[in-house]
């Protein structure tokens, strides 16, 4: 399949910005809370999931959306923010609790919504695929060719969530996609413990839809099944399943010992680096320039130290203010 050159460095970009952007927040979410670890210190209390090394599922993906389009994500939903184009400079105050953030400071990293592009995230594992299943039944009652994308872990796919959406989604025939990001652990549970299956794509035959598997974190290959993906539910063909083998650098959260997997695990996922296997391609493959790679790479850096100096500097909600914008 043909790939635009512009589209793949679009994609470096993409995949650079979010493991810089991962990358600072790991180190922001550390203030305060050592020699003892201390959830609830630092400028960023709370639970943390980070996405270092799963960058090609959302930059493979997103590459082939547009604003309308509907992207949900789970508790790890960074990268596909970031994917997405969501605000930058609020998603990262957002985090930090400030006032000038996506929900004003009041949901933290794994509560942003963002409805100019259309994105929205939760911490319930599986909730998004409902609520993915519900845009893509307004896609279509609207007559529009908008798409509507589920991000989920591979745990999720054993949540009854999972199935009822790709029932209702087969038979309507909706321009649903759900992307299976398989990073190997339930939190600390290996897949092959947890899943009755070798991959979830194999699922997609129950419903009658198609099923596709990217294997070894090929950005190349996400991309590709994502285009074909999104081509089909955007002329009425119904939805998919997409499920790729990627890797989580770091663990289920900060501050997780990770006493499940072997040490060295993560120092041979590093070797084959799909950002670095981008940029290899995009330099021996695409004629692209270690000019042009320093200036996407300097662009991404530039964007992503900004929003962290906007969320610093930016102030805390009042008080007063607790109140203001909820249901009850």
């Amino acid at each position: 399949m043909a790939i635009s050159k512009d589209h793949l460095l679009w994609m470096y970009e993409t995949m650079y910005k979010i493991r810089c952007y991962e990358d600072k927040m790991a180190e922001a979410y550390a203030e305060g809370k050592s020699p003892v670890f201390n959830i609830g210190a630092g400028p960023v209390p709370g639970e943390m999931h980070l996405a270092t090394g799963q960058e090609p599922a959302a930059a493979g993906m997103c590459v082939h959306l547009k604003k309308e389009d509907t992207v949900t994500a789970p508790h790890r939903p960074h990268h596909h923010a970031i994917a997405k184009g969501v605000d930058l400079n609020r998603m990262t105050a957002e985090i930090f609790g400030k006032a000038t953030g996506l929900g004003k400071g009041k949901g933290g990293h794994m509560h942003l919504f963002d409805p100019d592009v259309k994105f929205s995230c939760g911490g319930i594992v599986g909730a998004g695929i409902p609520h993915a299943l519900g845009a893509a039944l307004a896609a279509k009652k609207r007559g529009t060719d908008w798409v509507a994308v589920a991000f989920i872990g591979e745990g999720a796919a054993n949540q009854g969530a999972f199935h009822e959406s790709l029932n209702m989604a087969a038979l309507w025939k909706l321009p649903l996609i759900v992307v299976i990001e398989n990073n190997q652990y339930g939190i600390s549970v290996p897949k092959t413990a947890s899943t009755a299956v070798p991959s979830n794509d194999v699922r997609a035959a129950a419903y009658g839809i198609k099923g596709y598997y990217v294997k070894d974190n090929d950005p190349i290959d996400m991309y590709n099944v994502s285009k074909e993906a999104v081509e089909r539910a955007r002329t009425g063909q119904g939805p998919s399943i997409i499920e790729i083998e990627t890797y989580r650098y770091l663990g289920h959260f900060q501050g997780d010992p990770e006493v499940y997997r072997d040490k060295n695990e993560v120092t041979l996922l590093r070797q084959k680096d799909p950002i670095i296997r981008l940029r290899n391609y995009l330099l021996n493959e695409c004629g692209v320039t270690e000019e042009t790679i320093a200036q996407l790479e300097n662009k991404a850096t530039f964007e992503v130290d900004q929003a962290y100096a906007f969320a610093r500097e930016s102030d805390y909600p009042k008080p007063e203010e607790a109140l203001e914008d909820v249901f009850v």
